[in-house]
């Protein structure tokens, strides 16, 4: 599956992108997430632990897995990549290149493009509910980030 879009933020560029490296504000805004925490093993190549309860139709898991960052250009860009499984529902896997524009107004256009995949029992119940909910968990994490990002620029 394909996901795409974009969402105007209300910070500079070098704000959305401390955001977007800031663990604690990420797992307020993932819908679903548990933790996020730093791999140990690997504490400076941006990796990480993700704990992250998802329902797609009828089947809800717990995925545990891996978040890396890649490809990174402060404050610009980077690389999202993450695979995970849960339990007997299955296992996923995917990435997303996230771009940050700054805007003549002083705010920040996030512009996402990324594809996932899914096996096992939550691949059964079909590519439109899998779509949906990952289309669901992606409109919550930016709607989710956006507001956060208002709160905490309010509060500065």
């Amino acid at each position: 599956m394909r996901l795409k879009g974009e969402r105007r933020l209300p910070v500079t560029q070098q704000a959305a992108w401390e955001a977007l490296n800031d663990t604690g504000l990420l797992q307020r805004a993932i819908p679903g997430c548990e933790s996020i925490t730093r791999d140990a093993a690997s504490a400076e190549t941006g990796r990480y632990d993700l704990v992250l309860v998802a329902a797609i139709g009828p089947v809800k898991a717990t995925f545990k897995g891996k978040l890396q960052l890649t490809d990174l250009d402060p404050p610009r860009a980077y690389t999202i990549r993450f695979e995970g499984g849960g339990g007997v529902a299955g296992f996923g896997k995917g990435s997303a290149a996230v771009r940050l524009l700054a805007d003549e107004a002083g705010g920040t256009c996030l512009a996402y493009e990324g594809t996932a995949t899914v096996e096992g029992k939550i691949a059964k119940v079909g590519a439109r509910l899998v779509d949906i909910a990952a289309r669901r968990i992606a409109d919550g994490f930016f709607d989710n980030f956006a507001i956060a990002l208002g709160r905490r620029q309010a509060a500065s």
